[in-house]
């Protein structure tokens, strides 16, 4: 059989069964008895130990499951049975079958057998088992999307904090850093059709099946696609999916980036590629590679090949969000390089949120595949890193978002920015960043001088001076909200803002400025009525398009 047939049967071989109807409901069932839930578990590990289990600290969270398990047995209907589910799952402690039996009585500890979650411990008593895979809770609150919240479980391969050893090479990954902030960036709106791409475990799909008619999920792995299918399906209820007719919501296919949908179009594409820039070796093969990371292709090559593809598959007014890498080359602006890949007929907005130097990033890597472990491997592995960056005379690595969007029949792309920003915003962003394209829409299909404008509820003014001086050297506008900007204002936009209550038009105020400035520097040359308008104007909009000011 095939991969493909495998993993739409569900049955793949070292992935979790998805073709046990009985047995993943009976699971289901006993996960929300014990309140195997994230309120259920930071109920019973405490703040302090479930903010360090999120850290992948396990000890505090071995305590405090000690102390649970110690106060009764797991079936007696205490916290003992949630410790020993967490224990087994997310401490990938082993556990004694008549403690899983007891704990979940339903499924039993033969049932997790015959679905691949567990395995006994190897060289151990028969009775001793672990986990083969993660199973965790994940969820996100009403009105996240617009739609309601949902309580999940999500199954992956175990974590590196989790077992020994380098990860195996088609590893499949689980709710990491990178997948929720795809999560909190992405603009939700309905679609009729969605495209999950480089699916992994499914999160982003989960939260596509909210507001999308249909999810193509894609993914080169076999794994990643029945890790998927599972949790699709174990989680039916919660996704609104008939289990028995999951087709008809979802479509799973196996392939390399944008093969598995050729000629297709969507009105949202969604992607955690695999982004991670790795140092390719002569005649390497793909089984070589962490397919969940690296693309295949040297340097930042696969993000730029996206960039440049992915219009490809939308449909009019379409968008597409993604996360990626891009090099930074000794002596060149950080968006040197995305914005050669951005073409000029689709809108693109890219923000870089981090950059680090060669030496970070090939430590961030090499741990983060468990690679440190054999100290000759990560030094080989290491030098590797730093002589494929300095090949290519790379001297940053560059993260971050980015947004496409394919223009309506007959429009013309308004959106094209390429900024850092690298504090900390409002999450979930995804809000703010349709509303920033809203709002270009706006400015290029309106005349701003005709316009009345308000400042936005979330801005307030900031002013500094000299003690004794008559006027502030700096004036400050800042966000509370969204992107949290700060705009340095000359005196005159601070004048004019000031001025916005939604009574004038722009263009009265701007006339009632120009006139002012005119008379006081009316006997001083290099005031120029017309360049001072266009310049305030062109503030304006920008203040506009970042949501300072908003249309009355």
């Amino acid at each position: 059989m095939t991969d493909s047939t495998l993993f739409l049967a569900g049955n793949t071989p070292d992935a979790p069964r998805s073709d046990l109807p009985g047995l993943l409901t009976a699971l289901a069932a006993d996960l929300r008895k014990v309140d195997y839930t994230l309120d259920g578990v930071a109920g019973l590990l405490g703040e302090s130990a479930y903010r360090a289990l999120n850290r992948d600290q396990v000890i505090p969270a071995l305590l405090a499951t000690e102390r649970a398990l110690g106060d009764a047995a797991p079936g007696d209907g205490s916290t003992a049975a949630l410790a020993a589910v967490v224990r087994l799952w997310l401490l990938a402690e082993p556990q004694q079958r008549e403690t899983l039996d007891a704990a979940l009585p339903g499924i039993r500890a033969d049932g997790l057998l015959e679905l691949g979650l567990i395995e006994p411990v190897p060289g151990s008593e028969p009775a001793a088992l672990q986990a083969k895979a993660d199973l965790r809770p994940y969820g996100w609150d009403s009105n996240e999307d617009g739609s309601g919240g949902a309580e999940l479980w999500v199954a992956s391969d175990l974590a590196a904090h989790q077992q020994a050893g380098v990860l195996r090479h088609d590893h499949v990954l689980g709710i990491g850093q990178a997948s929720t902030t795809l999560v909190q960036t992405t603009v939700r709106r309905h679609v009729a059709k969605a495209l999950d791409l480089g699916t992994g475990c499914g999160i982003q799909s989960f939260h596509l099946l909210h507001h999308a008619e249909h999810v193509t999920a894609t993914d080169i792995s076999a794994r990643a696609l029945a890790f998927t299918r599972f949790n699709l399906l174990l989680n039916a209820e919660a996704l609104h999916l008939d289990p028995d007719r999951l087709e008809d919501r979802v479509s799973l296919r196996l392939g390399s980036l944008l093969d598995p949908v050729a000629g297709e179009e969507f009105e949202l594409v969604v992607s955690n590629p695999p982004f991670v820039i790795t140092p390719r070796t002569f005649g390497e093969a793909a089984s070589g590679q962490f397919t969940y990371r690296d693309g295949g292709l040297p340097g930042d090559d696969i993000v730029a090949s996206l960039v440049a593809a992915l219009p490809s598959v939308l449909a009019p007014a379409g968008t597409a969000q993604l996360l990626g890498n891009w090099e930074v080359t000794a002596g060149t602006s950080w968006s040197d390089r995305p914005q050669s890949w951005a073409g000029p007929d689709v809108d693109a907005w890219f923000i870089q949120r981090e950059q680090v130097g060669p030496e970070q990033y090939a430590e961030t890597w090499l741990q983060d595949a468990s690679e440190s472990r054999d100290r000759q491997h990560y030094q080989n592995a290491y030098a590797a890193y730093l002589a494929d960056f300095a090949s290519r005379n790379v001297e940053g690595i560059g993260f971050g978002m980015v947004y496409l969007r394919r223009p309506a029949a007959g429009a013309r792309p308004v959106v094209s920015r390429f900024e850092e920003i690298t504090y900390p915003i409002e999450q979930p962003v995804g809000p703010h960043l349709g509303a920033a394209v809203e709002r270009s829409d706006w400015l290029a299909a309106n005349n701003l001088e005709d316009t009345h404008l308000l400042v936005a509820d979330d801005v307030t003014e900031e002013r500094h001076q000299r003690p004794g001086a008559e006027h502030p050297g700096v004036i400050l506008l800042r966000q509370g909200a969204g992107l949290r900007r700060t705009n340095l204002l000359s005196t005159e936009l601070a004048g004019f803002v000031s001025a916005c209550d939604g009574d004038l038009t722009v263009g009265q105020i701007a006339g009632a400025l120009e006139a002012l400035l005119g008379g006081a520097l009316s006997g001083e040359d290099g005031f120029d009525g017309g360049t001072f308008r266009s310049g305030l104007l062109a503030d304006v909009a920008n203040l506009v398009r970042d949501g300072f000011l908003l249309p009355a």
